[in-house]
């Protein structure tokens, strides 16, 4: 059956993690959702690790819809959901215009960056039938006005706002939230906040679901790489067996570990 909005709900409420990856072409789109992965994000992240830019804000709405269609082709069931890059959502006719663009390409459900300014945007997608996932914490669309890519919500006003922003953000429509490089205690905190579904990135194992970067998770390329990551391929020798024992770990809560934790 093919995994929907409520079936996330579905999770959260029997308190079974589920697991997400980035996805850009058919073939892949094939081998994770046959794998059990249960949401494929088309990330704006295909500007770093497709297209190596340093930023993800070179990637154009083009770019996403693109492989939001390639992934379409190859998905088995799993829910598609695709970034709105950089400035495609500004205005509210510029979010309603380029979502539907997203949508109509294949997305089931659509991602925003930012936080409280978002509501009414937010309402006015959900109230057309769109799907979103609001994305706080570590925003990368936002790398400049944070001066790198760091871990937030470390202060307690910080952590705070971030739970109101999270509630309100619900509250407007958001169907998922997703939190990037934030601790892990403030992480638990919104999970337990709000009624949607939380997915985390570098935000601990107590969220209900878990979302990483497909060619991170394979050790591609190899390097340095962020704290939350985790080479399943090392361990696993094929790209198959590494999909599979990523959604195993996630579904377990046995990833992320202390080690992929931020304090």
């Amino acid at each position: 059956m093919a995994i929907t909005i409520n079936t996330l709900r579905d999770y959260k409420a029997r308190g079974e993690a589920f697991a997400a990856l980035t996805a850009y072409d058919a073939a892949f789109a094939q081998v994770l959702s046959e794998a059990g992965v249960d949401v494929l994000l088309i990330g704006d992240s295909l500007g770093m690790v497709l297209q190596g830019n340093d930023s993800t804000l070179p990637v154009t709405l083009e770019d996403i819809c693109y492989h939001v269609s390639c992934v379409a082709a190859g998905n088995r069931g799993s829910l598609i959901m695709a970034d709105m890059p950089f400035m495609t959502y500004g205005t509210l006719p510029d979010a309603l215009n380029n979502a539907a663009e997203l949508m109509r390409a294949g997305a089931h459900m659509v991602k925003l960056e930012g936080t409280d300014w978002m509501r009414d945007t937010i309402s006015a997608l959900s109230e057309r039938g769109v799907p979103v996932c609001a994305h706080l914490g570590l925003t990368p669309q936002f790398v400049n006005k944070f001066g790198g890519y760091k871990v937030q919500g470390r202060g307690e006003e910080q952590a705070d706002q971030m739970v109101e922003h999270a509630s309100s953000l619900v509250a407007a429509g958001a169907d998922v939230i997703l939190l990037e490089c934030v601790p892990a205690p403030l992480a638990t905190r919104i999970t337990k906040a709000v009624d949607a579904p939380v997915i985390g990135i570098g935000a601990g194992k107590d969220t209900d679901g878990q979302v990483l970067v497909l060619h991170d998770m394979l050790g591609i390329p190899e390097g340095r790489k962020a704290k939350f990551v985790k080479n399943f391929l090392a361990e696993s020798g094929s790209i198959p067996g590494a999909i599979k024992a990523y959604v195993e770990a996630v579904r377990n809560r046995t990833f992320p570990g202390e080690e992929h934790t931020f304090k």
